[in-house]
């Protein structure tokens, strides 16, 4: 006990079952309750419910290694934010002692400011690049050896569809807590894609037990028993020891772009086997040519007009943004999801941003002709970076309020929607509109128009042409617009590309209209004078 207690705060003993017998330390000041009034309480109910499965993970490999150190778990507080603690755990002649500390400052610690996504608390992929590449320098620095893995769970989608949406949750939560019990630090495991997850882990940890762990809790939550198939495999990382931190991070970020792009069933794991020093080489100059463009400001803007379907005015333009070094005509799409894949998407958005607002100096101010929307990830929004940055340019252009509005891509990424709410009344406080766009694509939909108060949403193209074709389409689609005016949010119908679309949403009751019916986006803006199609609306 008095070793123990060199190194921990707290000293635990349990019975096989996982119940207290025995407490010591400063219970009160980490739990709430004196030692005396412990015993008979399980392990588990002193930490956060949704450690529960890191907890069952962690005294299992006690029980079968005999000692197991470096837990990080976090205590349940009856008042206050949880406590994260080092938890170290001894199993001798049949009995079980559990120590824990406080947490020091360390690399797990660092990453709890980080963007995590809300249903399986893994951390995004560009805090999860810098961890583990920072982990990996110090894990070589001690001549300990770190692996990097990826884990891909074939069938999941469907699995998650006979769960629905509350079981799917759970069940989510439970695989991202098992990932972390395996990660290094407890914190370096992030999700790739919808069904592919990475780690990063000591070479002692086995692949196999991943699996196992993983089939057995999708099978377990499957009311048929079929669960899902679970594959592991690791990086070569051959040669890590040679490449410096910020060029491995760069590496392992392309890494898990390249992983991300992978689809389905052609998923091969054994592309694995490449080696970490051909996955830098490539990340390093994919991720600086990148960041160099962005820098350099070798994209420009491309407007696309969004018009009053009742007048057939141009209310405002959508700006879009297309790359000098692409083609002709190229889609900027590549470069857009690169940037969301390897988490330099703020970046862009912060540059896109400030290329908009000069494009809008150059228009005049005395009227409200000239009236602009710039793009932002969802990814971004959780960017304490981005904001701080965002709102010192708007500071700074204040002219802006009314001519500059917001719309907000790639909501699904939005972990947080109480802070994505904070956001968004930030810039609507400030005088800018914001959008919600992509809206009527998923169930998630109504669940963001809930929590988040918005001027107007843009319902998907794809929402509206399946309208189109099916029966209950009309029906669909005018109920939707209906719960928006009814809500005083105002609607962008998209994709409207032939008279038939125009009409189809004009009897829909939408508020406005864009598609390529009305031209394709252009940087001239003679292109949309006089608007193409206009008759339309004339006719009307």
């Amino acid at each position: 006990m008095a070793l123990a207690f060199c190194w921990a705060d707290l000293l635990f003993e349990l019975d096989r079952n996982g119940a207290l017998t025995f407490a010591s330390g400063a219970t009160e000041a980490f739990v709430g309750r004196k030692p005396k009034d412990l015993p008979g309480t399980p392990l588990a109910d002193l930490f956060a419910p949704e450690d529960g499965p890191l907890v069952n993970h962690f005294l299992k490999t006690v029980y079968a290694r005999g000692r197991h150190d470096n837990e990080i778990l976090r205590l349940r507080r009856l008042h206050g934010p949880n406590l994260p603690v080092s938890v170290a755990g001894y199993h001798l002649d049949g009995k079980f002692f559990i120590a824990m500390r406080m947490r020091a400052a360390s690399l797990a610690s660092a990453s709890d400011h980080v963007v995590r996504d809300q249903k399986t608390g893994l951390v995004n992929h560009e805090a999860f690049s810098e961890a583990a590449s920072q982990r990996i320098k110090q894990m070589q620095e001690l001549g300990q050896k770190a692996e990097v893995s990826v884990v891909a769970l074939a069938g999941l989608a469907d699995l998650k569809t006979r769960l629905g949406a509350g079981a799917a949750d759970q069940l989510m939560s439970s695989v991202g807590a098992a990932l972390k019990a395996n990660s290094v630090d407890g914190d370096t495991a992030t999700q790739i894609d919808d069904d592919k997850f990475s780690l990063v882990h000591q070479a002692t940890v086995d692949l196999a037990s991943i699996e196992e762990q993983i089939t057995l809790l999708a099978k377990r939550a499957d009311p048929t028993g079929e669960g899902v198939t679970v594959e592991a495999a690791s990086l070569d990382m051959a040669g890590a020891d040679a490449i410096n931190q910020e060029d491995l991070a760069k590496g392992l970020m392309y890494a898990l772009s390249s992983f991300q792009k992978e689809a389905g069933a052609e998923f091969r794991l054994d592309k694995l086997s490449a080696n970490i020093g051909t996955l830098v080489t490539k990340g390093v100059n994919e991720v600086n040519g990148f960041k160099r463009m962005v820098a350099e400001g070798k994209f420009y803007v491309a407007l696309q007009p969004i018009i009053d379907i009742k007048t057939g005015d141009i209310h405002h333009y959508e700006a879009l943004c297309r790359f000098e070094q692409g083609a002709p005509g190229e889609s900027p799409y590549r470069y857009i999801t690169f940037a969301e894949e390897t988490g330099l998407i703020h970046d862009f958005d912060l540059a896109m941003a400030k290329k908009v607002i000069e494009w809008l100096s150059k228009m005049p101010r005395n009227n409200d002709k000239y009236r602009v929307a710039v793009n932002i990830s969802g990814f971004s929004i959780g960017m304490p970076g981005y904001v701080e940055g965002l709102h010192k340019l708007l500071k700074a252009n204040d002219w802006t309020k009314g001519k500059l509005m917001f719309e907000i891509t790639e909501s699904s990424r939005m972990s947080d929607l109480e802070s994505a709410n904070a956001f968004i009344q930030g810039l609507r406080k400030k005088g800018h509109h914001v959008c919600l766009d992509d809206f009527g694509a998923g169930a998630a939909s109504f669940q963001y128009l809930s929590a988040l108060e918005v001027d107007v949403v843009k319902i998907d193209g794809s929402a509206v042409k399946n309208a189109q074709k099916a029966p209950k389409g009309r029906a669909f689609l005018s109920a939707l617009t209906e719960l928006c005016s009814r809500l005083g949010v105002e609607t962008i119908a998209e994709m409207v590309d032939s008279p038939e679309s125009l009409a189809f949403v004009r009897d829909c009751r939408c508020d406005y209209v864009q598609g390529f019916l009305f031209g394709k986006p252009s940087a001239n803006l003679a292109d949309f004078t006089p608007l193409p199609h206009g008759n339309l609306f004339k006719k009307r």
